[in-house]
């Protein structure tokens, strides 16, 4: 996909990997329809607000608008897809990235768990849901449905998280052969190496941080995932096996993450260091 011209909706983009992979589409010539729930007016703990992504995508020359979006209301989810494509007249590219998270695991109360479920899961269904239509009538479009290691590891505390990014990879998953006649991708894109996001950072402010990738890595990975043309499409892959895999996202941190033994890319055998 040449992205320039084109209509992309990111979610989370107040922030973090949403906010530079909004202004990675802007730059590369997309006009960016940016929700979050962070605005200036209602802002979050954690930093970052719409208005701030807008103002880096304004200096850089792109076009981007910013869309409120409660995501754990269905209404405002479909609100979010509406206004894309009524303010742009077309929507061609769909980030699912925002995802929230408690600590717990059987004891996390039920009110957290089912809001996690929602965020993580049920409002990237209604997302897809709305923008398909959309993507038939521009003749093709691409999803990307941003996962994380939790997926694949039962770190402690973040039982529901990763139950939630288990289930949105097999949504994708199912979704990729369901769109695939009509030129529309579905791929999953695994954020397995530490990323310094706002929120990962301000959640371990004491952990040794050289090691982690800025946002703008994963953000040229997804980049990547969407200008592929759309055969490629049902791919549920991490950070470690693209790069090995496409060399693509050299590291740009102070120091490279060590992959460790057991992760998935070394029982494949698709790590290099593992060869």
């Amino acid at each position: 996909m040449d992205l320039s011209g084109k209509v992309a909706l990111v979610t989370g983009a107040s922030r973090g990997v949403g906010a530079a992979t909004a202004i990675a589409l802007a730059q590369a010539g997309a006009r960016v329809a940016c929700a979050a729930r962070s605005t200036a007016a209602q802002p979050q703990p954690t930093p970052g607000t719409l208005e701030e992504t807008l103002a880096r995508i304004a200096a850089s020359g792109g076009e981007a608008i910013a869309v409120p979006t409660n995501l754990a209301n269905e209404a405002d989810v479909v609100a979010m897809v509406r206004t894309t494509v009524e303010r742009f007249g077309r929507l061609d590219v769909l980030i699912n990235n925002a995802a929230i998270t408690f600590v717990g695991d059987l004891d996390i109360p039920l009110k957290r768990y089912d809001l996690v479920m929602n965020v993580d899961l049920r409002a990237p269904f209604v997302a897809m849901r709305e923008a398909v239509p959309h993507m038939r009538k521009a003749g093709g479009g691409s999803i990307v449905n941003v996962s994380s290691a939790a997926a694949l590891y039962p770190y402690p505390g973040l039982m529901t998280y990763g139950v939630a990014k288990v289930a949105l990879e097999r949504l994708t998953l199912d979704a990729a052969k369901q769109l695939q006649p009509d030129g529309i991708a579905a791929n999953v894109f695994r954020i397995d190496v530490p990323v310094a996001s706002e929120g990962f950072v301000a959640n371990l402010p004491d952990v040794d941080h050289d090691d982690w990738e800025p946002t703008e890595v994963p953000a040229d990975g997804i980049l990547w995932m969407l200008r592929q043309p759309p055969t490629y499409t049902g791919n549920n892959v991490g950070m470690v096996e693209l790069r090995d895999r496409h060399g693509i996202m050299p590291s740009r941190a102070k120091r490279p993450f060590a992959v460790p033994t057991d992760h998935p890319a070394f029982q494949r055998g698709d790590h290099e260091e593992h060869k």
